[in-house]
Parts: structure tokens; sequence; C-alpha cells
């Protein structure tokens, strides 16, 4: 049990908040309950006084409090609903489906609803995600030389300038100027501590980020003008592999990432980056650790700005550069993630 006052205090104001940054970084047993909760949990907030903080779900389970029904804390945080997992399939037996209120209300399934957990999960409605993945396949049925004219039809839209307008929102360019080299896809990853949306082609990660990232939108949408490509929901082996690093990285049986990473960075950045990536695990330095290295030691400011421009996070560990003075600093994702990241990769040394 977390005994610190003032990191209760802290804990217990993130739990007021619901704040999604602390999600594996704590649990909550309420001794009025006997339940222990994630920090984001729906129901009615404790008092202060009934609050007892553990670091782990399996301390609360020792300690005797059972997991709550509501945010199941023993599950990962914003675990796939039955709802969206049916639809998921539903749209994967029938991609090129255009889907109507009727279609709803024939599954038994609130249109609403689903609108709603679509857009928690993945940032976009369930029509959206259809229409992303429809456009996925009439880009597919384009490269492979089908003529457009019939693309169209096949997509459910009976005008040209339709079925061009649908598909330059979402692919960021009408379907006459995309090939293979212009096109990323993005999926969702679920973590320990939350979720994480990772970009790459087929061949190389662009973007590891946590979802609730602040600025992450206009993170993405940067790298698609950047790059000047369509980012479209889908897998790559890049991310697949990535998947099965994060899972090996969190289990503490894995300390370096081999998934082939396309860094978007000027000189210096890169520079910094390559920094960042011989800091070994369970260690830190300073911003000025970084700057001397670089043989720059007065642009311990510029590092910090090329820190935060990292958009490979835990990949290239800017978790593992601190303030001069010890503090902890800044970080994308949060400072507890911060904090937990470094306490888990301390741990994992000392085991060894």
């Amino acid at each position: 049990m977390i005994n610190n006052q003032e990191r209760k205090a802290e804990y217990y104001k993130a739990l007021i908040e619901k704040r999604s940054e602390y999600e594996g970084v704590f649990y909550v047993g309420v001794t009025s309950t006997g339940v222990f909760c994630r920090p984001t949990c729906p129901a009615r907030k404790p008092k202060y006084n009934n609050c007892e903080f553990y670091e782990t779900a399996q301390q609360a389970l020792l300690a005797s409090f059972r997991p709550c029904q509501r945010c199941r804390p023993l599950s990962h945080p914003n675990q796939v609903s039955d709802i969206v997992r049916f639809l998921v399939e539903a749209v994967e037996q029938n991609p090129e489906k255009r889907w109507k209120g009727q279609d709803f209300r024939d599954l038994s399934i609130d249109e609403s609803t689903a609108r709603r957990q679509f857009k928690k999960r993945f940032g976009m409605t369930f029509v959206e995600y259809a229409r992303a993945r429809r456009m996925g396949l009439a880009l597919k049925s384009i490269r492979s030389g089908e003529k457009i004219i019939n693309t169209q039809i096949a997509s459910g839209y009976d005008s040209s300038s339709g079925f061009r307008d649908a598909f330059s929102r979402i692919m960021g360019a009408p379907p006459t100027r995309l090939d293979d080299s212009r096109i990323l896809k993005a999926a969702w990853l679920d973590t320990q501590l939350g979720p994480m949306v990772a970009i790459a082609d087929e061949s190389e990660l662009y973007l590891l980020e946590f979802v609730d990232r602040r600025g992450l939108e206009r993170e993405v949408e940067r790298l698609r003008k950047k790059m000047k490509v369509a980012i479209i929901p889908g897998q790559t082996l890049p991310i697949q592999s990535m998947e099965r690093e994060l899972t090996q990285y969190f289990q503490g049986v894995l300390t370096e990432f081999k998934t082939p990473l396309h860094l978007i960075g000027s000189p210096f950045q890169q520079g910094v980056w390559d920094q960042l990536r011989q800091i070994p695990p369970g260690e830190t330095r300073s911003y000025a650790d970084i700057a001397l290295a670089l043989g720059k030691p007065t642009a311990y400011r510029a590092v910090a700005q090329a820190n935060g421009a990292n958009q490979l996070a835990i990949v290239i560990p800017c978790h593992r550069v601190i303030n001069s003075d010890g503090e902890l600093g800044g970080y994308g994702g949060g400072v507890a993630r911060k904090e937990w990241l470094l306490n888990h990769e301390k741990r994992g040394t000392s085991n060894k």
C-alpha cells in the first residue's frame, strides 16, 4: 500500500478527475465498499479517507479488495466491448457494405451506442470506420488496375464527385494520385499503461504514442502532410512486431526493440534520438548530459525540444531524460507514466 501522503493526494486528485494517463500507475481500494478500481472508473467517487492506493492490482487483491464490476481493473484499459468486436467482425465479413439505420435495428444494436463506443475506441464513429475500411478496399482495387468508375459503383457511390470527395477526406488525396508508397496504416495497441496508436507502412514504424497524449491529432496530421500520405485503419508487419515487443517490454523480458523505425527529423534531432537509445534501461541522463555527448554542451534547450519532438514513445526512450536537478521534468504521455516506466525498467535491471 502507498503511504506517502503527497503521492496519495496526487492520486486522489487524478481519481476525481478520471485522468487516463494514470491508468496502470495506481489502483484504488475503497474501504467503504471493499472493491478496487482503476483511476478512470465511472462510479461515484469515494471520500479521500476511504481510499487506499496500490501500485498493482495484485497488491489490492492481497489486501482483500475485490475487482470493481464497472471499470474491470483486471482487464486492459479500454478493453474492446462486445458491440465493438461484433461490428468490426461484421465489417470484415462485408467490408463494402454501406450501413444504414435499419442494419443496426436488424442486429438489435443501438446506433448511438455504436457511434459512441467506436468514437471512444478508434477516434471515429462506426460509420466513419466502415467508410474508411471501404475506401481502403477501393484504393487496393484502383492500385490493382480496376477502373475508377467500377470501384466507385462497388463502394456504393452514384456520382464520381461524391466518391472522389469522400475518398479525399479519408485518404488525404484523390484516388488518381495515390500509390503504394503513400499509404500508412494506423492501429490501436492496448498496453498496461493505457492504449497507444501505432502508425507504419509495410516496412517501418513511423509513430507510437499514447492515445490520450495532448496534441496527438495535430501530430498525426503533421505526419500526414509532411510525408504526403494517407493514413487509414489497418495492420502491417511493423505494427504487429511492435505489439509483440510492447507486450514483452511490459512483462519485463525485453529491453531492446528491434522493430524497424522511420525517423523524421533534422540531423540534430536524429542525433539526440540516437543518444536516447544509448541510455541503458534503468538509467537516466539530463538534457545537459545529452548535449555534452553531442559535443554541443550549450545546446541543452535544443536537446529538450528534440526530446519533445520524438514521435516514438518508449521505443526511443525520451522518458529516460530528466532535469539536471534530478526532477523528472515533462513527458508527453504524462509525468506519472514517465515515473512508472523508469521504475519498471529499474526493477527489470535489478532482477537480472
